[in-house]
């Protein structure tokens, strides 16, 4: 019994602590049990309390009633008695005493105590995100890390009257706090912190999921199963919506999700695999993205990085091909760490730095180097992730750490091979093992800048931020004063290396020396921070690119229709483009999708490269929309085959062994040709050994400026 008696508690305070229905039902149930005492003790107590009624025009079963909510009830019944002649026995006016007190009890104190109880309650809810406002057209964050108020920035520069929800299940006082930091006070107040689990269903129709106008599913990243929870997430959202689509028929749904992923290898699966074509049947585009890649896009695509807080000073980033008209020279990018920083940035420089060659034998355009302690076991991991790659492009290996190991010849591998069956692509990765700190690498980093064949740039990438900050303050006065870029990543503000660098560029003296012939030069050098840039902010790194996404669904409407040619592109409607653009797009599977990307992201190198052919500076803009001329279409078309080539390897595909190839064995093309289901794909070869195939990489180049036309309106 006692048991049972415990129970029952538990379910009485679990009500009275819930919401107000429930309290003011309890307070309903209590007034019904007063009344019904109340009553039942009046009627043994004698008749003459229904005199008093009569009198009053009251009904016998209201004075009970009448006792517990007037408080000059029991006032009245003394007057009557005292002035009516009637004599009110003892007992009925002692009940009608304890009815009046039980009266003032539930009335005056109860139902205060309720009222103020509720309104405290519904502070409290409202503070800790348990009240759920938003109906429809929010964005939904799903998860709280510190790239948030990034993605937040982001969504205010596209929509300054978007409303943002939150859903975390962190204190909502503590995200507002750390909000608050970095975001103005104004947009506050269209962000909506709910209290919530994102992969339990259950919140999902409290945020009206189904209504909301973009999903971004963050998580947090320093968790080691955050990525396996990401995909957790979007398969409860998938099952939610799916159900709701099921029991509702046609009803609304997200333009799109973004799934943050930590993990390279995760990333990458989402870009080449279906694993969630459940999504893309819904009608929702699902979007991967990695932190640092983006970053990446930043630094080599962008050339800039934007703090949507700040957009009137942009950070912007030197050109990686520096170059005299009379010198060849090759982008050459240093890592300095192998890190979840690094790997990712280097990828994505693999993807989209294809440069022109100035003769068929002349060198590589594109070397990525990595410096690392660890450097031999690393190269490993990284040659197994991507072995297709190399398969066709060895990686160079060197060995800094032992004085008494000899050094490589640093010019192996310059020239690109035509004939052979590997070693035609035109980006190459090396790998040195050594410590940043030591004088060997710092020797051989200075010798990197000495060389005029190189156009380098440095990118600080360990994973100890201090440590990047420490060398790059203490680099050889070599690298300061020949002005190489070099890249510092910051986990949190770049404003200490930003005020250096504007500090040093301000500095300008003279500086002589005596050359070999005893002549005195004299030049002018900036301070030696003059070539500092910050990146890998983490609260201000994301940024979309409505741009490129445009320029990708365009580029897909030109290979889905066989290249057409500009004057047929003229005379269709540009509206009609676009939303065929749209549909073909939807329809599209995720490995085709990023391709298309990738050949949007290289544009701007593209432009790079064509403005330098045509004499003009790399930031000049004013004649991008010319026609290309014959030759300068045959350079680029090349350039985006090569681009292609370290794409489709990358991602997975490997180069066609010679019994698989096509070309080789003529008769059975067709069915050879069908191997790219299987990702292994016949026209990874060199751009002057392809046949037919040409026309799209000729398309793809003899459109750039009708892509420039046709997205110039984009954000």
């Amino acid at each position: 019994m006692k048991r049972n008696n415990r129970k029952l508690l538990l379910y009485f305070d679990r009500v009275l602590s819930s919401n107000l229905w429930k309290q003011g039902l309890i307070l309903f149930v209590f007034m019904l049990m007063a009344f019904g005492i109340s009553y039942a003790m009046l009627s043994l107590s004698g008749s003459q309390w229904q005199v008093f009624c009569s009198a009053n025009g009251l009904s016998k079963w209201t004075l009970p009633l009448y006792l517990l909510i007037d408080t000059n009830a029991l006032n009245n019944l003394y007057i009557f008695n005292s002035e009516s002649g009637v004599n009110i026995n003892g007992w009925t006016l002692v009940i009608s005493v304890l009815t009046y007190l039980v009266g003032v009890f539930l009335f005056s104190g109860m139902i205060i105590s309720l009222i103020t109880n509720s309104i405290s309650r519904r502070v409290d809810d409202h503070h800790s995100g348990r009240i759920f406002y938003l109906l429809s057209n929010h964005y939904v964050i799903m998860g709280y890390d510190d790239m948030v108020p990034a993605i937040i920035a982001d969504i205010f520069a596209r929509n300054k009257n978007a409303y943002v929800l939150l859903l975390t299940a962190v204190n909502a006082e503590k995200i507002k706090e750390w909000l608050a930091k970095s975001v103005a006070s104004k947009q506050m107040k269209r962000i909506i912190v709910n209290y919530g689990h994102r992969t339990m269903e259950e919140c999902y129709p409290k945020i009206h999921l189904e209504n909301a106008e973009e999903i971004f599913i963050v998580g947090r990243r320093e968790i080691e199963t955050h990525d396996a929870m990401n995909v957790e997430n979007v398969d409860s959202i998938c099952n939610y919506l799916q159900n709701l689509k099921s029991k509702k028929g046609n009803i609304r749904l997200p333009k799109r999700i973004t799934c943050v992923f930590e993990d390279l290898d995760t990333y990458t699966a989402f870009k080449t695999t279906e694993i969630f074509s459940e999504v893309r049947e819904l009608g929702i585009e699902l979007v991967p993205y990695n932190f640092y890649t983006g970053w990446a896009k930043q630094v080599f695509v962008k050339g800039c990085h934007i703090d949507k807080r700040n957009p009137d000073s942009p950070i912007k980033y030197p050109p990686l091909l520096r170059e005299d008209k009379d010198e060849e020279r090759y982008v050459h990018l240093v890592f300095v760490g192998i890190t979840n920083c690094s790997v990712p940035m280097a990828i994505e420089a693999a993807h989209v730095l294809h440069y022109h060659r100035y003769s068929d034998n002349s060198m590589r355009r594109t070397r990525i180097t990595f410096i690392d302690r660890n450097a031999k076991e690393e190269m490993e991991q990284f040659v197994t992730r991507y072995h297709h790659f190399f398969s066709v492009q060895p990686p160079v290996y060197e060995d800094l750490s032992d004085s008494t190991v000899k050094s490589c010849n640093d010019d192996k591998s310059r020239s690109i091979s035509e004939s052979d069956e590997s070693g035609f692509l035109d980006v190459e990765f090396r790998f040195i093992k050594g410590d940043i700190f030591s004088k060997r690498v710092q020797d051989r980093l200075c010798d990197y800048t000495l060389d005029p064949t190189q156009s380098l740039s440095l990118f600080l990438a360990m994973r100890n931020p201090k440590d990047n900050f420490e060398i790059g303050m203490n680099l050889p006065d070599t690298i300061y004063f020949c002005s190489i870029p070099i890249y510092i990543r910051q986990d949190r503000s770049d404003n200490f290396v930003t005020n250096l660098r504007y500090q040093d560029q301000k500095f300008c003296e003279e500086y002589c020396y005596i050359d070999a012939f005893g002549k005195l030069n004299v030049t002018k050098r900036h301070g030696r921070y003059a070539n500092i840039y910050p990146f890998g902010m983490i609260d201000t790194g994301y940024s979309s690119d409505a741009k490129s996404l445009a320029r990708a669904r365009l580029v897909n409407y030109l290979y889905s229709n066989d290249m057409p040619s500009s004057s047929a592109l003229c005379a269709l409607s540009s509206e009609n483009i676009i939303e065929e653009a749209r549909q073909k797009w939807d329809k599209l599977t995720v490995a085709l999708k990023w391709s298309n990307l990738y050949s949007a992201y290289s544009i701007r190198i593209k432009l790079d490269i064509l403005r330098r052919m045509r004499g003009l500076s790399p930031d000049d803009d004013s004649h991008d929309t010319d026609p290309l001329s014959k030759d300068e279409i045959d350079v680029l078309a090349e350039v985006e085959h090569n681009r292609w080539n370290v794409e489709k390897l990358l991602m997975g595909y490997s180069k066609a062994k010679p019994e698989e190839d096509k070309y080789n064995h003529e008769e059975y093309a067709d069915k050879l040709a069908a191997n790219k289901k299987v990702y292994i794909h016949h026209d990874i070869r060199p751009y002057k050994k392809l046949g037919s195939v040409r026309k799209y990489d000729i398309g793809i180049t003899a459109n750039i400026p009708w892509l420039l036309e046709m997205t110039d309106s984009e954000l």
